[in-house]
């Protein structure tokens, strides 16, 4: 039996990918890999986990990749694109999650910004962005309003002046508290559900913004930011009025996919380190991989990997070929990954067996890692609500 696929098969699984792409995801995995894990691990050893980690989001913004969220085409619109997203994130997980986790923050805390926000605010904001010097964050749960965003109680009372005072509070959020600039969804209009929302573009420094952090059970950035009488003048809306629902789900629709990227970059890692093991270790008078029982189940996983993969790449080409809504596709590879993503590194902790676990071992750090994003940006129960209602909508035709 070969020990693993050959170079020739490894590049059929790219083949869908232009040249310049896989060279993006390889380039990405080889920075992570080199140059961010490093920095991660030393921000974690540390203690520090819960915290922003400013050195590996200056070391990304130096290697270029927030430079790929905030550029603009000739005619002045903003051209990130969710595929170059997905590379990037699925090329970095592949090497150090705490690095996706900082690049994609970034990117989904400012983008309600590039595509609502004024002229002055992106002045202002953008560049230290992208240079790593500012960290923005997506603030949409509250503590009864997660996925069902219709339910937000934040306030955004009318201001005599012609602004909004914020009242309320947000939790779970990545970021918080110490991001320096939140895009925050709030109600303005009572009674009127997800018609009802505005977004604000709020520093941290504003009178009345204070937060803190929640400890996870994997070490990450991410608290309760609240608000108490918080002051905001009128040009800190993000779109219009009443229409902050939309400026959400716009930014929901482009980084879905690019989720699913990053648990397929978690999952390639877990088959890796799975395979490794299984053509080295002795057992039962060969080797691991000679069982049926473990070879056959990592098959099994290489094959909805791959097919997970191709759902999200489909998703977001779909999205940057201005294919509108892609809701249901993208909640599609959002399903998908996430769950093949958990059952990838299950599978290999159980190949690996009790070592997977011991603290610091790449598996123990994956499967604490790769159980959030079954939750977040929409929970699996959601995407598939999603999925259904968009079947019956159409009568089963997808």
């Amino acid at each position: 039996m070969a020990a693993g696929p050959t170079e020739a098969q490894v590049s059929l699984l790219d083949a869908h990918l232009s040249e310049e792409e896989r060279a993006l995801l390889a380039e990405c995995e080889t920075l992570a890999t080199e140059k961010l894990a490093p920095l991660a691990h030393a921000h974690e050893e540390a203690g520090n986990g819960s915290k922003l980690d400013r050195d590996l989001i200056g070391a990304i913004a130096e290697a270029g990749l927030y430079d790929r969220l905030y550029r603009r085409d000739d005619d002045g619109t903003w051209a990130v694109k969710a595929m170059e997203l997905c590379l990037i994130r699925e090329g970095l997980a592949r090497g150090s999650t705490a690095a996706e986790t900082a690049f994609a923050l970034q990117g989904l805390g400012s983008f309600p910004l590039l595509q609502s926000g004024t002229e002055a605010m992106i002045e202002e904001w953008v560049p230290r962005l992208a240079r790593g010097e500012a960290v923005a964050a997506f603030a949409l749960s509250e503590p009864d309003a997660g996925t069902d965003v219709a339910a937000l109680s934040l306030r955004a009372d009318s201001a005599d002046d012609g602004g909004f005072v914020l009242n309320g509070e947000k939790i779970w959020i990545s970021n918080a508290p110490e991001a320096d600039l939140y895009t925050v969804f709030a109600r303005t209009t009572e009674g009127a559900g997800a018609r009802g929302l505005t977004g604000f573009a709020v520093p941290r420094e504003s009178p009345g913004v204070s937060g803190e952090a929640i400890e996870m059970l994997s070490p990450h950035p991410i608290g309760r930011v609240v608000f108490e009488d918080v002051h905001v003048p009128a040009e800190a809306v993000l779109g219009e009025v009443d229409r902050g629902m939309s400026v959400a789900m716009r930014t929901l629709d482009l980084f879905r996919p690019s989720v699913g990227a990053f648990a397929i970059g978690m999952a390639e890692a877990a088959l890796d380190a799975a395979v490794a093991h299984a053509a080295e270790r002795d057992a039962f008078g060969g080797k691991l991989k000679d069982l049926q029982g473990v070879s056959h189940r990592l098959a099994e996983i290489a094959m909805r990997i791959q097919a997970a993969r191709l759902l999200v790449h489909d998703a977001a080409r779909s999205f940057d070929a201005g294919l509108r809504p892609i809701t249901q596709v993208a909640a599609m590879a959002k399903l998908m990954a996430t769950e093949v993503a958990q059952e990838a590194v299950d599978v290999a902790v159980q190949t690996l067996g009790a070592r997977a676990l011991v603290r610091g071992h790449l598996l123990e750090h994956l499967y604490r890692d790769v159980r959030a994003p079954r939750i977040y940006e929409g929970a699996s129960e959601i995407q598939r609500e999603i999925i259904a209602r968009t079947l019956f909508a159409q009568g089963g035709k997808s």
